[in-house]
């Protein structure tokens, strides 16, 4: 009976012993699971950290690519045959209009050219980098500037449409952003050159029009007061009188941005050539100006940036159009450049390299280099 009962105890006392040691495992069990997970929420935050850390490393490899996809003079593709001391086709525009003309061009034409360009490997830069030798486009390709003269709505309008203002997409900055849209790598750089106190012809948008423009990575520039012939005024106050006032009265709508290219109406300068500097700078009645850049209505490309012929102050230009009036146009221009591809200035990729065939060494002013690096080499 005693034997019995002790082994009852026995029993029961190992019962116990298993229940506690159970309910010690479901504590460590717990324990362990919190650690676990604790453990796994510090090496997500770890992968999240170094995956951060790795796309920021990825977006700064993306900023260099953005800057320069060429990064010495080794990894230059000579076969592309680049020579960044060929010519520069200015393009010269004025509207965009439904029945093509001297000067206009039909929507449908404009977007014809924009397509023809990018296939045939031309990328828009703006003015200023054209004139200050910042010239960045992608390897084998060739930089053009657009220009559009006088302002007229054809270049810049806006419509409404459900109660919004949005850009007419057949005009002129309608047509460019949609074409950027299809092809980004084609930038949205225009210099628009206007007169008077009604740019664009839409008075009550004048200060959105402009500062859309700026920001959208366009320029505005200097086309005088009153679209005025030079060859017509033979004092220099006027001259000064025209271009300053044009200017202050531009920059007023956006404040801190200079206006400091002008393209000359009618192509005309004054016929008393000391009157000439004040082309480039001047003032009046305190307002102040001075240009960077003057624009012809010559009807050739004009020269690298580089360029001992360069003049800043008398920019050529190729008539944008088809019409065969007085000149030639960009068309026939595409094929020149077609058949003598060595006139043509072609990208190294690398805006800090000025690569030139040997053949050109002797075009190049090394005073215009600035701080970029001569690579003249061997065509074989």
């Amino acid at each position: 009976m005693l034997n019995r009962a002790a082994k009852v105890i026995s029993i029961a006392l190992i019962l116990l012993l298993l229940l506690a040691g159970c309910s010690g495992n479901n504590k460590t069990n717990a324990d362990d699971i919190n650690t676990s997970q604790n453990q796994v929420q510090q090496n997500d935050e770890e992968k999240s950290n170094e995956n951060e850390s790795k796309d920021e490393e990825n977006e700064d490899d993306t900023k260099d690519n953005d800057i320069s996809q060429v990064k010495s003079k080794d990894e230059i593709d000579l076969s592309l045959k680049p020579n960044e001391a060929g010519q520069i086709m200015v393009l010269m525009y004025h509207n965009i209009g439904e029945e093509e003309a001297e000067w206009v061009r039909t929507p449908e034409n404009f977007k014809k050219d924009l397509k023809t360009l990018y296939e045939k490997g031309y990328r828009p830069i703006s003015l200023s980098d054209y004139v200050n030798n910042n010239i960045d486009v992608e390897a084998g390709m060739t930089p053009i500037v657009i220009t559009f003269d006088d302002g007229n709505q054809n270049n810049f309008n806006i419509i409404e449409k459900d109660g919004e203002k949005i850009v007419d997409p057949n005009c002129a900055v309608g047509i460019l952003e949609e074409f950027n849209k299809e092809h980004p790598d084609f930038p949205l750089k225009a210099t628009f050159f206007l007169y008077g106190s009604n740019p664009f012809r839409q008075p009550e948008l004048i200060e959105y029009k402009l500062k859309y423009l700026i920001e959208k990575g366009f320029d505005i520039g200097n086309h005088t007061l009153e679209h005025n012939d030079m060859s017509k005024i033979n004092d220099a106050d006027t001259i000064q009188k025209v271009i300053a006032k044009q200017a202050a009265y531009l920059e007023s709508f956006i404040p801190g941005y200079k206006v400091n290219t002008y393209a000359l109406s009618y192509g005309a300068r004054p016929k008393d050539k000391s009157l000439y500097p004040y082309l480039q700078k001047g003032e009046y009645e305190g307002k102040s100006y001075e240009n960077i850049a003057i624009l012809n209505v010559g009807w050739d490309p004009y020269l690298s940036p580089v360029d001992k012929d360069f003049d800043p102050y008398s920019i050529h230009r190729v008539r944008a159009s088809e019409t065969k009036v007085d000149g030639v146009g960009l068309y026939d221009w595409l094929k020149v450049f077609d058949q003598n591809p060595d006139r043509r200035y072609i990208s190294d990729g690398n805006p800090n390299i000025i690569t030139v065939p040997k053949k050109f060494e002797e075009k190049v002013d090394k005073n215009k280099l600035g701080d970029k690096e001569l690579y003249i080499y061997d065509e074989e």
